[in-house]
């Protein structure tokens, strides 16, 4: 009989060459730690009514919820890195056509494409074996249903580092997080990883908000990344931070010594990659035509209105004031019927400098 211990490291092979970089397992225990630190965001406020994982703390550290019975879990960390020198500059890149964008607006590295469902692929492969072996075996992958990133650091891929991501030893953290959690009993590779930020902390002094408030702590309230998703108004304090980005900030990973020394060694990956796109079409397409354009990311409610909100901070940060389609696109929201649109288009008039297009004469 197989022993728990050869049986898992065939199921962490079989997920490797499907694709994965880094492959652990762990047990199915609670996640103590995970449920201890989301709690006490919670509580501080600093989860900012943020849901994922914080939306039901005890079942996110709790794998039998999710699957009774889970003995182990098999986690695996796959790259989403893509030299940012191998794609277009700004510009809007499509299968069929590369089309300039008018204003340029940033998206972060991890959504450039779907980095999640190869993931989920090389996954399922273990998954597969698992239930045919007669376990049960359930895949999760950007869900809310694990904390990946505790199972991750308990397997041994990697530590904490100061921006609160996991780091993968040798690598940093350009990766997605996934995992099979299963009634199979498998032989933990529990280890303890360095620390490998010693005293550094570029990226707490990088985060254009200063969100990281103690190492390892990011304060959602000030954190660009989750006010893009947020729904309600962009609060003024961070709209000239926000800068051109759409969706997502990377800062915080492109400042990492491990991170950046790590990207060299990963592979550079081809096929469709889309790093940016025009805040201005967003403002002037119809509806199903944003949601197409961010049909991967998060967006509250699946309501284009936030996603116009923040092209519409962009725009004001664009310094294209005497752009006649940036006018006409601001005056339009600026007397529309939408007030938080209307709010947010008038602090873009005001950031350019066209206070001109408040008067009624600029009425589309």
């Amino acid at each position: 009989m197989e022993s728990a211990t050869s049986y898992g490291e065939e199921l962490m092979r079989l997920v490797r060459e499907a694709g994965a970089d880094r492959v652990g397992v762990t047990t199915a225990e609670p996640l103590t730690r995970a449920r201890e630190a989301i709690e006490l965001r919670i509580a501080s406020g600093m989860a900012d009514g943020m849901q994922f994982t914080f939306r039901n703390p005890e079942r996110s550290t709790t794998p039998t919820m999710s699957v009774p019975g889970a003995k182990s879990i098999i986690v695996a960390a796959r790259s989403y890195y893509i030299d940012a020198r191998s794609v277009g500059g700004d510009s809007v890149e499509t299968a069929a056509s590369t089309v300039p964008a008018t204003v340029p607006a940033q998206v972060a590295r991890y959504a450039w494409r779907n980095h999640y469902e190869p993931l989920r692929e090389a996954l399922r492969v273990a998954a597969k074996r698992l239930k045919r072996d007669g376990h049960r075996a359930t895949v999760f992958a950007d869900d809310n249903s694990v904390v990946d990133r505790e199972v991750a650091y308990r397997a041994g891929l990697g530590w904490y580092g100061k921006n609160a991501n996991l780091l993968l030893e040798g690598l940093g953290s350009w990766f997605v997080l996934g995992c099979v959690v299963t009634t199979a009993e498998l032989s933990p590779t529990h280890r303890e990883v360095a620390d490998g930020c010693g005293a550094c902390r570029r990226c707490l002094d990088a985060c254009p908000t200063g969100a990281i408030v103690a190492p390892g702590v990011v304060d959602a309230r000030k954190c660009l990344a989750w006010l893009i998703q947020k729904p309600g108004v962009f609060d003024p304090a961070f709209r000239d931070a926000l800068g051109t980005r759409i969706y997502g900030c990377d800062d915080c990973q492109e400042v990492c010594p491990p991170t950046r020394r790590g990207a060299t060694a990963l592979s550079i990956a081809d096929g469709t990659t889309r790093n940016v796109v025009d805040a201005l079409e967003i403002l002037t397409a119809p509806e199903s035509k944003v949601l197409e354009i961010c049909d991967e990311w998060y967006v509250a409610d699946r309501n284009p209105r936030w996603v116009r909100r923040n092209a519409l901070i962009i725009l004001g940060n664009s310094n294209l004031g005497e752009n006649e389609e940036v006018a006409l696109a601001l005056a339009r929201y600026i007397h529309g019927n939408d007030d938080l649109l209307s709010e947010h288009a008038r602090w873009a008039a005001n950031k350019l400098g066209r206070t001109d297009l408040l008067s009624a004469e600029y009425v589309p």
